[in-house]
């Protein structure tokens, strides 16, 4: 019989939530890759998620956005069930960027951005095909739309550049500007400082400011702490795909369990057959 960590209490937040992950398991074969983890984002907030290498996280992200079908538990989007398919979680409000950046290498900026808006389209191909009024209207919107949201970014300017040639840090820029063209309510990024400077992660967090600023919650993967713990209203720990804790910066800092888990020590209690090896090569 497996053994489940103990685990702290979620702190109560008075937001109203947008994603709600509820009992969330997920198996590759014997091998548990997420384990019962329960995970509310709210309205207008900032959620920080982190743990050490192999923890499950990604794991946990590809459930929250339809790439894998949670084993069992659930997953929400303003109290409606998502249906498990990436592009119908997407419709539904939910937009990601991914830990090794996903851009259409050979396309403009601006055709990255305006792949992302896709999913908020009507005109439908026959209508594409002849190319009448309402599909140039909804074009030329589309364009609009993806302009303002390159202006947002800072790489408005890079609009016709192929997305091959711009710098690491504003590749990042232009991935989380594709994922806003979708206009979600819930932006999850996934590592969105990896390999990033000094001064590019600075850029990122503000960027990441401004995002919640206009209305959108999200939900954040990173390894720098000192970018979770200035970002985040609040901070979760999957530690052997459980989680762990989840509070403020001084109760995240201050619990053993967290200090143990970041030491490699092995964690008491353990869930047997747990692991967060399987699944993605990537996963983190």
């Amino acid at each position: 019989m497996n053994t489940q960590m103990t685990t702290d209490t979620a702190p109560t937040t008075t937001a109203k939530p947008v994603l709600q992950a509820s009992g969330v398991v997920m198996r590759f074969g014997g091998l548990t890759a997420v384990n019962n983890v329960d995970l509310t984002v709210g309205e207008g907030e900032i959620v920080g998620l982190i743990g050490p290498n192999g923890a499950g996280k990604t794991t946990f992200f590809n459930c929250l956005t339809g790439l894998y079908v949670p084993t069992e538990g659930t997953v929400t989007y303003k109290g409606t069930v998502l249906p498990p398919k990436p592009h119908l979680v997407t419709q539904a409000g939910i937009a990601r960027t991914f830990q090794n950046i996903r851009l259409f290498a050979n396309m403009t900026v601006l055709e990255n951005v305006l792949v992302g808006r896709h999913t908020r389209t009507n005109e439908g191909l026959f209508s594409a095909i002849l190319r009448g009024p309402g599909y140039k209207r909804a074009e030329a919107e589309s364009r609009e739309k993806a302009m303002e949201l390159l202006e947002f970014c800072g790489l408005a300017n890079k609009a016709q550049h192929l997305a091959r040639n711009l710098p690491y840090g504003e590749q990042r820029k232009l991935e989380i500007a594709r994922a806003l063209a979708s206009e979600p309510g819930v932006l999850l990024l996934d590592e969105p400082t990896a390999g990033m400077n000094p001064q590019e992660t600075r850029a990122a967090e503000e960027l990441v400011f401004a995002i919640r600023d206009k209305g959108i919650a999200i939900l954040v993967i990173e390894h720098d702490m000192k970018f979770i713990f200035n970002l985040c209203d609040r901070t979760a720990v999957l530690v052997q795909g459980q989680k762990i804790v989840e509070g403020d910066k001084e109760t995240v800092q201050n619990d053993e369990r967290v200090i143990t888990a970041y030491l490699g020590a092995p964690l008491e209690g353990a869930a047997e057959g747990t692991s967060t090896t399987a699944g993605t090569e990537d996963d983190q």
